[in-house]
């Protein structure tokens, strides 16, 4: 398992972007008309263990991109302020995709390059790392992957030898063996963000990263811990992952 450091301040001048827009259609049999931000997770909201992450390196603004059964989530922030973080919100009209969220985001995002993550994903990888490479490289765009050991479950991130990514592969139950996975993490340089405001683009992967030019899209890739509470089982599992911290989970057994 690849380690990561307990704190740093590379997030301080970065917006954060959680999409938590979706219909939870996956795990509504368990939480039912429970946003899966507010799914309780060894006594807290899951939207907890998410500000704790990005509060470790120095975040101090984050905006939730929310939609369905928004006003649950805005009722907990107006009962449990932040102090000196800042978390705001953006809530969608209707479903628009992971790009059609972010392109609706847009106007709260200042900074170059923002932070975006799926708002029912974790990965206990070194954020300050990620923005560094992503920095050093002057990459349009940054995926943040996780190796497992069995890909076939996920769609997998191809990546070259310099650590480009090549392309996404859908889910195919028929492969077997280790394998690269989108985290669901990304940094999205300012041009990017304006271009999927421009083009109307939905899908993150399919209508934006997939269609950047080769040698622009960058992968930080390393075997983390990681989680996806998207689904019952997945959730079920969540207590024992975030009671070792994520530190102590295995990326392959999720």
């Amino acid at each position: 398992m690849t380690p990561a450091p307990t704190s740093g301040s590379c997030l301080a001048s970065l917006d954060i972007l959680v999409l938590a827009g979706g219909l939870g259609t996956r795990i509504r049999p368990t939480l039912g008309h429970l946003p899966k931000l507010l799914a309780p997770i060894r006594g807290r909201p899951y939207l907890d263990y998410l500000l704790d992450w990005v509060r470790r390196y120095g975040a101090r603004r984050v905006i939730l991109g929310l939609g369905h059964h928004a006003q649950a989530v805005l009722d907990h922030l107006r009962l449990q302020p932040c102090g000196d973080f800042e978390v705001a919100a953006v809530v969608e009209p209707r479903p628009l995709g992971t790009a059609g969220a972010i392109g609706f985001a847009r106007r709260e995002l200042h900074s170059d390059p923002v932070l975006v993550m799926n708002g029912d994903s974790f990965a206990e990888a070194d954020l300050c790392a990620f923005v560094a490479r992503h920095r050093a490289l002057g990459a349009a765009a940054s995926v943040l992957c996780t190796e497992v050991d069995d890909a076939g479950r996920y769609g997998r991130v191809e990546i070259d030898e310099d650590g480009w990514v090549l392309r996404f592969v859908e889910k195919d139950a028929r492969f077997s063996g280790k394998a690269a996975i989108n985290a669901g993490v990304y940094l999205l340089s300012a041009r990017l963000l304006d271009d999927i405001v421009t083009h109307g683009a939905t899908s993150i992967e399919r209508d934006v990263l997939q269609r950047l030019p080769p040698k622009t899209l960058a992968a930080f890739s390393g075997r983390f811990a990681f989680i996806d509470i998207g689904t019952p089982e997945s959730l079920a599992v969540a207590d024992s992952f975030f009671a070792e911290g994520g530190s102590g989970a295995k990326a392959g057994d999720r």
